[in-house]
Formats: C-alpha cells, sequence, structure tokens
C-alpha cells in the first residue's frame, strides 16, 4: 500500500522521538538532549543520543541515526510500512488507506481484528501451559536432562502440553471456538463446517510436549512448536499455517536474538529449537532455526534486515547437506558484495548443542568462523559428482553451475565466479558467457570510463558530442569548454539507484544512512527509495517514476533520468566511487564541524580522532 506523504509527516510531528526510543532504551537527560546505552550495539558508555528538538536520533559509536519511524525499523526488523502502522497505533492515528475499495479496506480491517483475536488466543494457550510446565516434574527433568536452565525457560517462553486429548478445554470454556481451529490449536474430524456441528470431533493438537512459542519480530506469539518428550513421533510438530503463521517467513528465536545478532555482527542459522535455546544459555544468543522447512530467500531477507552476515549451521549428514544445499538457493539472490553468507558443517554426529558441549564455546566460534564462504560452497554444489579430469564431467559441472550462479546479483563475486568456473571447466571466460548466453563481459573493474581526475571531482563520462545536461536543483545548464559538464556526485548516485532495479537493497546500512543524510533534495529521494523498497521490494524504473508523480522533488530524478545519455549504462564499479567521494565528503563536513571543539570537548576529541582515521583509510583507497 502506498501511504500519503502528508500522513507520515503527521504522524512524525505527532510522535515523541524521545518516548518511542524511551521504551526500549534506558535514557538519561544530559543537557539539551538524552543519553543512553545504544541499542544497536555493544557498549559501557553511552554514546546514543536524543535529540528532542530535532525529532532525532544518533550514535557515535556506531554511526545508526534516524527519526521515530526509522528507529522502529532498526529496532525491531519492521519494514517501513509495518514501522509506520505501528507508530499510528501507539499514537491513535488511522493509517490512510485511500487507495484502496470500500470493501477492501473493510476486508483488511477485518483480517486486522481476526489477527489480533488469534494472537490473544495463542497468548493465552501459552500462558497454560507454561504453568503446566512448573507442575509437571517429568517436563522438568526432560529439560535438566537437555542441559537446559529455568532461566533459558523462562527467556524462551518455555511450556508444556499434557497428555490428554482435550486438555484446551480447561482453559477455552467453548471448546467448540472456531478460533481454536483457526489458530491450530485444535484439530477438527468427522464434521462438515469445523464449527462443531454434525459428528465432528475436536482434540487438542499438541499433547505430551514440550512447547515452544513462535513470535514475530514485534514479539506477538503467532504460534508453536512442540518437541515430544519420548520417543514417539513426529519428534517435532509445529503449528499449520495459519492467517498469521507462514513456516516459509517465520524464524524462530528472532524477536530474542535480534539485538545479540546485531551485536555479534551476524546471525547463526540453525536447525532446531533446541539448538537455539541451547546455544543462547551456551554463550551464542544470536541463533535462530527454520521452522521444520527449507531456509527460504524470505527467511534470508528478513535475516538481512538485522545484519549483512549470515552463517547457516548444518549436520554433516546427507540430510545437512540437502538442507544446505537449500539454503544456498534461498542465499543466492541476497549475496551481495557487501553481505557475507557461510555454511558451518559439524561432524555427521554432532548438532550445535553436543558441539559446544563437547568441545566447549570457543572451538565452535572457531568453527563459525572457519565457516565456508558461499562462493566455495557454491563450487562444491557445482563439482558435486562430476569428474573433472574428463571433457563430459567439466561439462556437466558448467551445466550445474549456471543455474545457481545466475541467481546471484550482479557485482565483483558474481564476475569472479565467472572465472572461477571457467577455469575449472577448463574454458576462457568469455567461452563460458557465450555458452551460457550472456552478454559481453562488462569493462574491467577499475574506475568506470570517463572518470577524471580533475578539480571537479568529475564522475561521468560526458564528452564530447554528449548530450547538455541541466542540474534540476538548480535550473542551469552546466558547460565545461566546450562539452557538457559532469552531474554532481549526488545526482549520479540518484540515477544509477533509481534505474537499477535491486541496486538500492544490494547497499548497506551505512550506505543507507549516507545517503538519506544528504540535504534536499538528495537526502529526502533517497529515503523515499528506501521506503518503496521496504513495502514493494526491487521495482523498475517505470513503476517507480509513476510513483513519483505526486512526491515533492520528484521531477528531479525524472528530469536526471531522461536526460541521461541512452549509453551510459548501470556499472557497479561507478555507484561504490560514488559512494566512496560522498563519504569522504560528508567526513571533511563532520571534520570541520568537530575541529573547533576537540580542544575543549573530549568526546568530540574522541569523535575526531575515529572520523579522521576513516577519512584517511578512504582517501587511501581502503575500506573501512
Amino acid at each position: 500500500m502506498a501511504i500519503p506523504q502528508s500522513f507520515i509527516q503527521e504522524l512524525l510531528a505527532r510522535a515523541d522521538v524521545v518516548d518511542v526510543v524511551g521504551r526500549h532504551v534506558q535514557l538519561k537527560k544530559g543537557g539539551a538532549n538524552f543519553m543512553g546505552l545504544c541499542p544497536f550495539h555493544s557498549e559501557k558508555s553511552p554514546s546514543f543520543t536524543v535529540s528532542p528538538s530535532k525529532q532525532f536520533f544518533h550514535c557515535f559509536g556506531c554511526g545508526k541515526n534516524g527519526n521515530a519511524i526509522g528507529f522502529l525499523m532498526e529496532h525491531t526488523g519492521a519494514n517501513f510500512v509495518e514501522a509506520v502502522k505501528d507508530l499510528a497505533q501507539q499514537y491513535g492515528l488511522q493509517v490512510p488507506e485511500d487507495d484502496r475499495s470500500p470493501q477492501d479496506r473493510e476486508r483488511a480491517a477485518e483480517q486486522r481484528q481476526k489477527q489480533a483475536t488469534l494472537g490473544d488466543v495463542l497468548e493465552k494457550a501459552g500462558e497454560s501451559w507454561r504453568k503446566h510446565l512448573k507442575a509437571s516434574p517429568r517436563a522438568i527433568d526432560y529439560l535438566k536432562g537437555r542441559g537446559l536452565s529455568s532461566e533459558s525457560a523462562r527467556q524462551f517462553g518455555l511450556g508444556y502440553a499434557p497428555d490428554g486429548w482435550r486438555g484446551l478445554a480447561s482453559v477455552f470454556p467453548n471448546y467448540d471456538d472456531p478460533l481454536l481451529a483457526e489458530s491450530g490449536l485444535v484439530i477438527t474430524s468427522g464434521g462438515d463446517d469445523g464449527g462443531g456441528g454434525g459428528d465432528e470431533k475436536r482434540y487438542d493438537r499438541f499433547r505430551d510436549r514440550i512447547m515452544f512459542p513462535i513470535r514475530n519480530v514485534k514479539g506477538e506469539c503467532i504460534g508453536f512448536g512442540g518437541r515430544v518428550l519420548g520417543d514417539g513421533t513426529p519428534k517435532y510438530l509445529n503449528s499449520p499455517e495459519t492467517p498469521v503463521f507462514s513456516k516459509g517467513r517465520e524464524l524462530y528465536g528472532l524477536f530474542e536474538a535480534r539485538q545479540a545478532i546485531r551485536e555479534r555482527g551476524h546471525a547463526l542459522v540453525t536447525e532446531g529449537y533446541m539448538d537455539v535455546v541451547a546455544l543462547a544459555q551456551l554463550g551464542f544468543p544470536n541463533a535462530v532455526a527454520t521452522l521444520g522447512t527449507a531456509c527460504t530467500p524470505e527467511h534470508v531477507h528478513k535475516l538481512f534486515r538485522f545484519t549483512d552476515a549470515v552463517v547457516f549451521s548444518f549436520d554433516g549428514d546427507a540430510a545437512g547437506r540437502r538442507a544446505a544445499r537449500k539454503a544456498l538457493d534461498g542465499a543466492l539472490p541476497y549475496a551481495t558484495d557487501v553481505r557475507t553468507v557461510k555454511f558451518l558443517f559439524l561432524p555427521a554426529e554432532h548438532d550445535p548443542d553436543s558441539f559446544v558441549r563437547a568441545f566447549g564455546p570457543d572451538a565452535f566460534a572457531r568453527a563459525v568462523g572457519d565457516a565456508a564462504p558461499l562462493s566455495r560452497f557454491l563450487i562444491d554444489a557445482a563439482r558435486e559428482g562430476c569428474d573433472l579430469g574428463t571433457a563430459e564431467g567439466r561439462a556437466h559441472m558448467a551445466s550445474n553451475a549456471r543455474p545457481l550462479w545466475s541467481l546471484l546479483p550482479d557485482g565483483a563475486i558474481k564476475r569472479q565466479l565467472l572465472g572461477e568456473i571457467a577455469d575449472l571447466v577448463q574454458l576462457g571466460s568469455h567461452e563460458l558467457g557465450d555458452l551460457w548466453g550472456l552478454a559481453p563481459p562488462p569493462r574491467a573493474p577499475g574506475k568506470p570510463s570517463g572518470y577524471k581526475n580533475n578539480s571537479n571531482n568529475a564522475i561521468f563520462g560526458a564528452g564530447q558530442g554528449h548530450k547538455t545536461l541541466q542540474n534540476p536543483a538548480f535550473g542551469a545548464t552546466r558547460r565545461v569548454a566546450g562539452r557538457s559538464a559532469p552531474p554532481r556526485r549526488e545526482d549520479r548516485a540518484l540515477c544509477l539507484l533509481f534505474t537499477a532495479p535491486g541496486a538500492w537493497e544490494a547497499l548497506s546500512h551505512e550506505e543507507h544512512a549516507l545517503l538519506c543524510a544528504l540535504p534536499e533534495p538528495h537526502g529526502a529521494l533517497f529515503g523515499w527509495l528506501d521506503s518503496q523498497s521496504h513495502e514493494h521490494g526491487p521495482q523498475h524504473w517505470g513503476a517507480l517514476r509513476e510513483s513519483l508523480r505526486d512526491q515533492p522533488f520528484g521531477d528531479v530524478v525524472v528530469r536526471l533520468v531522461t536526460q541521461t545519455p541512452a549509453d551510459i549504462e548501470y556499472d557497479p564499479a561507478e555507484l561504490q566511487y560514488v559512494l566512496r567521494e560522498l563519504a569522504i565528503a560528508a567526513l571533511e563536513a563532520e571534520r570541520s564541524r568537530l575541529a573547533p571543539l576537540a580542544a575543549a570537548d573530549p568526546q568530540a576529541y574522541a569523535r575526531y580522532r575515529l572520523l579522521d582515521a576513516r577519512y584517511r583509510l578512504l582517501k587511501a583507497g581502503q575500506k573501512v
């Protein structure tokens, strides 16, 4: 849905960022601002500030910053629309849905009410099972035998569903309520309408099982996983698909792990609920698990809202290899140059829990650090079963590698892998590209053609014969001695990111913040692009252009793109160069601001030294 910009402005005017942040962070008054420990990275001295006058938060340690909506997105992992709806609900505002018909709005309202009602039903069942756990020595002994503490059980809300066909009848007086079946708590059979009529039989889905509540990123219970205490089958039983629960989109433990994922810098994906709970107790609170299904692209995309690094941990047996292969397929579309995906294979006789208990946390941490990168696992998966000593085996590998390689987004990793695959199958990169029907290979890495090392920091190949470009922000034509002048860095970044679907999602969180913090019109336009990306995913230029019609400064992007020479195409190398130059300019401005303060303010001095070190690295062409 498209949320009117006027409503977002009204919402931000109504919301108090200090109030919003204060619900999640303990803040103390410090001069004109409020201070606290940053919720996005681990620190002992507060460097996180919230400005009531600017309605803005900023961390001088990790660089995270934004308004109330941005804070909710960062802290809860919600997308833009979800964060706006959450904030609007807190302040009693109704998000407008003018683009929907009255019937669609009524159906949406009914769906929201049903989701809230189902959530209440699930929470009530979970509370009853937590009480049963305290009263069941057998269930407590089972958890103790697995090495789990009572603190871990409380943290994850574990419970026990007692043996018996209609145990929930004591919790829900109206056991025939259709909501019990719709929420997945009760199974119906033999009836014709699911409402208790006819000869319908109703009974509890979960019986004599340790219960694991499954929560969404806002902490709301949306389903359950049940682990049998004995040797019965199935060992694990999950809630069915419901209006609030989809196994292909949810991850167990993400709500509990989201802060640790930010602090550790990576998410650890395991195969079972018990692994997540046990690892959290053993010092690895950044673990999550898929819900009895293969890892999907939706799972990976959700994880990348919280981190730029994911490690998949699987058993080393055949089943673990199959699970890893499916995770590879899900991860490939998101494996950009600024993200890291690794695969950890434990010995066949161990899962993460047993490995840590057998060899210790340090050994497991080393194993995680030494996990195979996605590029290596892709090569291994493509060459599996292929005899590279024969032409037939090499041809087989080339055939296996093509669909995997094609899933990767364009970038340095994809180009390097083309060369590696070509070497293994004893073909040149051009020959393999021709075999796969690829377009001619891109230019060699380095500065894009047309770059000039002059005082104007030209970054665009606008040489003789190119049409004159307008600078729409000022409405004036810019010329340089008989040729059109190159556009500013900010203008070129707009062109590159608005016309290349998926390019925005491939950037890191820091690069997003850098671009959104630019002065108007550029910062406002990048902020709008970020909201569109969260709401709709990657969109081509035609769709974005239509959406820009009613946006402030929308004509800026339209004019820039339409006036760009047709033979100038998207180049990741050029975009990285533009971002580097923008980062250098931002650091120069911040250094100049801090320089006169550094002599008298220790915090300003420390911040100046940090920025100066980053500035020097960037100027030297190094990554920071």
